[in-house]
């Protein structure tokens, strides 16, 4: 049976699905769609900044995020480190870091309590496809960069636990244990 997004929601650790790797979209119809927008409306109404398939339960290479331009974020920098409206990206692949990696500390939808130092580049470029069927390639820095880098990781079945520095990840380990007893 095929989702019905209006009932999708955020999955929270240690759901299985945080784990699988997504499998492509074959074909953007009507109901890609509608998860796409119900997707972007679940990431608007937690205040994050995206927002994976497969955290609304769902193994498709999809995901929506939205930047908002601030103190240090701006669509007209080059390369940008905001978006002007949230966007869609369907099969995304990255490509051409820059820089070496940097520590940031990230948080997560599906992981809410965490929060942890996770070194990544500052720029990357993306080649994904929109809601209109085009492909497009863009170059990010900043936030907008990493990202793009941590909801590519949710499509791999990564989470930031899996990637923050030990340091972080032994500050987190009794509120994962607790998590992870929820379940």
């Amino acid at each position: 049976m095929p989702p019905v997004s209006s009932k999708l929601s955020i999955v929270q650790y240690p759901d299985p699905i945080l784990r699988h790797k997504a499998k492509p979209v074959q074909e953007i119809t009507a109901e890609v769609k509608a998860v796409a927008e119900r997707m972007i409306q679940l990431m608007l109404e937690a205040e994050g900044v995206g927002l994976a398939a497969p955290q609304v339960g769902l193994a498709w290479r999809l995901f929506v995020a939205h930047v908002p331009e601030g103190e240090d974020r701006s669509v007209t920098a080059v390369p940008p480190s905001a978006t002007l409206m949230p966007q869609v990206y369907i099969n995304p692949v990255l490509s051409k870091p820059l820089g070496g990696i940097e520590p940031f500390e990230e948080g997560c939808l599906s992981l809410p309590e965490i929060r942890g130092e996770v070194y990544r580049p500052p720029t990357i470029t993306i080649t994904a496809m929109g809601l209109d069927g085009i492909t497009f390639t863009r170059t990010a820095t900043g936030l907008l960069a990493r990202c793009w880098q941590h909801e590519i990781d949710h499509l791999d079945g990564t989470l930031i636990i899996d990637r923050m520095t030990q340091i972080s990840r032994l500050k987190n380990r009794s509120l994962l244990r607790a998590m992870e007893k929820r379940k």
